[in-house]
C-alpha cells in the first residue's frame, strides 16, 4: 500500500490534497499539522487518513524512520501570513523546517512535492521561474525563495539531478492566488472571494481597494487559481515521478479584483433567481464599494501577477484551468451550502 505524508494537512491546500488523494483511493495518509487553532479539525473530519501527528513531533520521527516506507511527502505546512514581520519565526518555520524535511526525504527515499509561492516574484513584472525575476517584497516571500534557492543548489539548476534520478523527485509549486473550499480558518489571509461572500451576505455589498500603483479602483490584477486546479496539478506530478523542478501554479490569466467581486455578487443573485448585472450597475447600486488603499501595504503589494506556464506545459502538464467566473461561482455554491 502506498503511504503518503501531507504536512499542513488541516490547512487549506493540505486538506484539499487529502480529499483529492481519497478520491483516487489513497487513504494510508499521515496527516501532519499543529491544531493549536482547534477549529481546523473541521478540514479533516470528512477525510480518510491513517494517522495524525503533531508537527512538533513529526519531522524528527520521520528522519529516524519511524513511519516506514513513505512514497511521497506533500509539504504544505508553513506560515503563510504575508504580513508577518517576525523574520526569525518565518525562517524557522518556512526555511529551516523545509531543509530538514528535504534531507530526511533523501535519507528515506521519499519524493518531495512542496509549496513555494508567487510571492517569490514580489516586485517583478515577469513571472517566470528564473532568478532574474525573483524579487520578494516581504520576509514570507524571501523564506520561500531561499528554500527554492537551496533546492537549486542541492538538486542542480532545473533540478537536473532529481530528473536524472540521483536525488528522487523534488517539485516546488509557486502558488498564485488560490481560492476555494476549506480556507475558512485563515482569517485575514483567506481569499478575496471568501471575504466578499461574507461581506455581501452580511452587508449586501463587497469592498475593494481603490486606486493604487497606477491601477484604477478594483483594477489591480492577480492570477486567481481555483483549489481544484491546484490539487489536479499536484496529482499530475505525483503521477509523473520522473518530472522535477520549480513550476508556477496559476491559470496563466490575470484578472482584476473587480471580476472576483462581480462573480461573487452575480453568483449570489443567481441563487435568488435574479439576473446578472454589470460592474457599473453594481457600483451604481452600492453593491461594490471602493476603500482607500491601506498604508500598511504600500510598497509591499503585488498589483499584478500572471503565471508564465511555459515550464509547466513543457513538462507535459496540460491541465485546463478555470477562469474566475467559473471557479468563484462553484465556490459561492459551496459556501452557501455550508451556511
Amino acid at each position: 500500500m502506498t503511504r503518503i505524508v501531507v504536512t499542513g494537512a488541516a490547512g487549506f491546500i493540505g486538506s484539499n490534497l487529502i480529499k483529492g488523494l481519497n478520491a483516487r483511493g489513497f487513504d494510508d495518509i499521515i496527516a501532519v499539522d499543529d491544531l493549536t487553532q482547534g477549529d481546523k479539525f473541521r478540514n479533516l473530519a470528512d477525510l480518510k487518513i491513517a494517522d495524525y501527528v503533531d508537527a512538533g513531533k513529526f519531522y524528527d520521527l520521520f528522519a529516524q524512520g519511524s513511519y516506514g516506507q513513505i512514497e511521497a511527502v506533500f509539504h504544505e505546512g508553513a506560515c503563510s501570513d504575508t504580513m508577518e514581520t517576525d523574520g526569525k519565526y518565518m525562517m524557522e518555520n518556512n526555511y529551516a523546517t523545509s531543509v530538514a524535511l528535504f534531507q530526511a526525504c533523501q535519507k528515506r527515499g521519499a519524493r518531495l512535492l512542496y509549496a513555494s509561492s508567487a510571492a517569490t516574484y514580489g516586485g517583478s513584472d515577469t513571472f517566470r521561474e528564473e532568478p532574474a525575476f525573483e524579487r520578494p517584497l516581504n520576509v514570507y516571500g524571501y523564506s520561500k525563495l531561499l528554500f527554492d534557492q537551496r533546492m537549486r543548489r542541492d538538486c542542480g539548476v532545473g533540478f537536473h539531478r532529481s530528473n536524472a534520478g540521483k536525488t528522487g523527485q523534488v517539485v516546488g509549486f509557486r502558488y498564485f492566488n488560490v481560492y476555494g473550499p476549506r480556507e475558512q480558518h485563515k482569517g485575514r489571509m483567506a481569499s478575496v472571494a471568501f471575504h466578499q461572500f461574507n461581506q455581501f451576505a452580511a452587508d449586501g455589498k463587497v469592498k475593494l481597494f481603490g486606486e493604487y500603483g497606477g491601477y484604477g479602483s478594483g483594477a489591480q490584477m492577480r492570477d486567481f487559481v481555483f483549489i481544484d486546479d491546484v490539487v489536479a496539478v499536484n496529482l499530475w506530478f505525483f503521477d509523473h515521478p520522473g518530472v522535477s523542478g520549480i513550476f508556477n501554479l496559476g491559470t496563466g490569466r490575470a484578472q482584476p479584483f473587480n471580476d472576483v467581486a462581480t462573480s461573487v455578487v452575480n453568483a449570489m443573485r443567481s441563487r435568488r433567481g435574479e439576473p446578472p448585472l454589470t460592474l457599473e450597475a453594481m457600483v451604481s447600486a452600492g453593491w461594490i464599494e471602493y476603500v482607500q488603499f491601506p498604508d500598511a501595504l504600500r510598497g509591499k503589494y503585488q498589483c499584478y501577477t500572471q503565471a508564465d506556464l511555459g515550464a509547466l506545459r513543457a513538462a507535459g502538464c496540460h491541465h485546463p484551468f478555470a477562469d474566475v467566473q467559473t471557479g468563484v461561482t462553484h465556490y459561492v455554491e459551496w459556501l452557501a451550502g455550508q451556511t
